[in-house]
């Protein structure tokens, strides 16, 4: 092997995923720079550096030094301290103040910041703000870099560091070794086999029982991730040794273990007249032991409001609206006014706007006190729209407590309202829900209105369908299809795809829906690009990156999410100076998609955002929602993804005035009638068809949704039954 040295004078390329790395090498004495590659985690701008490696020539890069091993050292010379400070990787120092900074202390510089950083203020236009930052920022670099190095050499990405140095501090390599599995359970993005793979290496065995404790534990959580709020004890063997690779039996062992940790709960449920025992992780158990317990509060609880005259009240909310009410909405209403808890249910355009306006209108005779929330911020949005009154999210109604936690709303401190309506409750998992119901007051009528075809919700449940389907809630299914709406072939189709009929294809230019035959995935998404960049925009003077959504029933493939987005993103907001961080690129303007939970920023999963500013010099970027600026810090951008392209199920509950979507065969395992139901209803003004009519036609047969292990449907029954009893 060679050896050259010099300093980094740019990074040309960096993956994040895996530390591997293009870069310029200035070498004394030469007047052009030498192209290093390999995999060189973290390497920046400015640093002294010394590779051991092969030369290479590539066919189109001309001659590459591959890097087989390095070491590093901060730069001593003003140019390279200089790019040192330039590339970022200080908080607090930019191009702007790098300059400054070299010009005052040159080759001084990184050891006044090391050891007088209070010298900084020397400098015109540094505080004592922006001085704390450096040093803070300064400070977590050094162990930081410990951190990546050991990261790295147990397979784990480098991007991580920051995550996981946040967690832990200095005792992050301690705490690492003392329980590597603790990083899958507290890292997002980081998984069970990377945290084994550490395991591994430090010397925990194979068979374990930190290592099955930890993989039972992971499986269940996982799980959830797929909908499945409990598993059957029987098969969680099987699936269990798919991650351990070990035998179902010394799973099956350490599951009294687990449970008397109370970690995990095992109980008998009778589904069907047949009775099994099922696991829960405990958080997912007491939600679903929560929602039963509370509906059954809020049934037998009285209510405050005055008993209305049904007949009259819907009479007068017609004069008043100037409608006519059809008699199932009649009988929706009048539920609603009667029963302390009521469901409606029914597809797009069969009036659930028109029953909540009545209803409203008749209550608002009785009380102020009406809450209107939905689980996402456009559903609210739209709710407010429809109505006219203020509607907002679950989670700001609830209100985050980041003191200790959770939510302020809750049982002992309720919402003051006497009715509240919650839209898209299809969308509402078992843990939220959960806050939910606990936070309504014993005297307070509920009413959930939903479409149970679309799909379940995002996170762990199926709670609007277990709930309708244990006959304990009064339920209205709404099923007339009004006049104004039949219009429309958006609903039409929409309907007869719920039916399980193929809906009318023939093209009708004043349509707003439209189904365009496309053999191949490559054209599909070629003709999708022109239609979002180009024809849509001038026929319909539609906002190419505003208002048209494309949707994808996958993650990866020529018309996946993945490769969709980046097409649209060259095509759509083209940048010359892109932000490459967690193996993503971001620009200015970018479309974006929040995709976890993060109740710090108040931002939830599938939150839809423009990127406002890229701030280099502080390591953060500005995204806005709904009009509101939320910031992230360059370690926090695995929260995001690119969202010209989005699943459907990440993007329910929110409507575009125009959806694109692609259906074809190479999507086959996730052709299903739902989701295509629900990707077509996610349009208001014109939603557009790319694909195959056989790939149409195995999605409208296939009705099979996809099964999930719950339990608060037999929960349900057995409670209300107990206190019926």
């Amino acid at each position: 092997m060679e050896e050259i040295v010099g300093y980094v004078d740019s990074v040309v390329y960096s993956n994040e995923e895996n530390g591997f790395t293009v870069a310029r090498l200035k070498e004394p004495k030469k007047t052009d720079t030498t192209t290093i590659v390999g995999v060189i985690p973290t390497l920046t701008p400015g640093e002294s550096i010394r590779c051991q490696g092969n030369w290479k020539h590539h066919a189109s890069h001309g001659m590459q030094f591959d890097v087989v091993s390095f070491t590093t050292k901060t730069p001593s010379d003003a140019m390279g301290i200089q790019k040192y400070l330039e590339s970022g990787l200080i908080k607090g120092i930019g191009i702007h103040f790098a300059k400054k900074i070299i010009a005052h202390f040159g080759t001084d510089t990184l050891d006044i910041i090391d050891q007088r950083p209070e010298a900084l203020l020397e400098i015109e236009g540094i505080g004592e703000k922006r001085v704390e930052k450096i040093k803070s920022s300064w400070d977590a670099q050094r162990s930081i870099r410990n951190v990546m190095i050991f990261l790295h050499s147990h397979n784990i990405r480098p991007s991580f560091a920051q995550k996981i140095y946040k967690l832990y501090g200095e005792q992050t390599i301690e705490k690492i070794k003392e329980n590597p599995y603790n990083l899958a359970k507290h890292i997002f993005g980081i998984g069970f086999k990377s945290a084994d793979d550490i395991a591994q290496k430090i010397g925990i065995d194979h068979n374990s029982p930190i290592r099955i404790q930890a993989g039972i534990t992971h499986l269940l959580w996982e799980l959830s991730t797929e909908g499945h709020v409990c598993f059957p004890e029987k098969d969680l063997g099987v699936e269990g040794k798919k991650i351990l690779d070990v035998e179902p039996e010394e799973i099956n062992n350490q599951l009294q273990t687990l449970e008397e940790d109370s970690i995990i709960v095992r109980e008998k449920l009778e589904k069907d007249g047949v009775s099994e025992t099922y696991v829960w992780v405990k958080p997912l158990f007491f939600s679903e032991m929560g929602i039963a317990r509370e509906l059954n509060r809020l049934t037998l609880e009285g209510s405050t409001l005055l008993d209305i005259n049904i007949e009259e009240s819907i009479t007068w909310a017609e004069q008043t609206l100037y409608i006519r009410l059809a008699p199932e909405q009649k009988k929706a209403i009048a539920i609603s006014l009667e029963e302390k808890i009521h469901i409606i249910t029914g597809g797009p355009g069969t009036g659930k706007s028109t029953i909540t306006k009545a209803i409203l209108k008749i209550f608002e005779k009785c009380t102020d006190k009406i809450i209107l929330a939905a689980p996402t911020g456009r559903a609210a949005k739209r709710m407010s729209e429809i109505t006219q009154k203020n509607a907002s999210t679950i989670h700001s109604l609830l209100e985050m407590d980041f003191t200790n936690g959770g939510f302020k709303k809750n049982k002992e401190n309720p919402i003051d309202c006497d009715l509240i309506i919650i839209d898209e409750a299809s969308m509402i998992d078992s843990r939220l829900m959960n806050h939910l119901l606990k936070a309504i007051p014993d005297h307070s009528r509920a009413i959930f209105i939903g479409d149970i075809d679309q799909l379940p919700s995002v996170g762990a449940g199926n709670v609007l369908q277990d709930i309708i389907e244990s006959n304990r809630i009064p339920v209205t299914r709404l099923t007339q299809i009004f006049r104004q709406a039949a219009n429309s072939k958006i609903i039409r189709s929409a309907h007869s795809i719920n039916k399980g009929f193929f809906p009318n294809l023939e093209i009708d230019p004043t349509s707003d829906f439209f189904f365009l035959e496309t053999q191949e995935p490559e054209q599909i998404l070629q003709k999708a690009v022109d239609l979002i960049a180009n024809k849509l925009p001038a026929k319909y003077g539609l906002h190419s990156i505003d208002d048209i959504q494309m949707l994808s029933p996958m993650k990866k493939g020529v018309v996946g999410c993945e490769n969709a987005n980046l097409t649209l993103q060259n095509a759509l907001n083209p940048s010359s100076s892109p932000l490459i961080k967690m193996g993503k690129i971001f620009h200015i303007g970018d479309k974006v998609m929040q995709i976890r939970n993060n109740y710090q920023k108040i931002v939830f999963n599938g939150d839809v955002g423009r990127i406002k500013d890229i701030n280099r010099e502080d390591q953060e970027i500005c995204v806005i929602f709904d009009n509101k600026e939320v910031f992230y810090d360059f370690s926090e951008m695995d929260e995001l993804m690119l969202a010209y392209c989005v699943s459907v199920h990440k993007y329910q509950g929110s409507e575009c005035p125009c959806i694109i979507m692609p259906v074809h065969t190479c999507h086959f395992k996730l052709l299903f009638r739902n989701l295509l139901y629900t990707g077509i209803t996610r349009g208001k003004k014109l939603v557009v068809l790319l694909g195959t009519k056989k790939a149409l036609a195995i999605a409208i047969k296939n009705n099979e949704v996809k099964k999930r292990h719950t339990g608060l449907k037999p929960i349900l029954q057995e409670m209300i039954l107990e206190t019926a009893n």
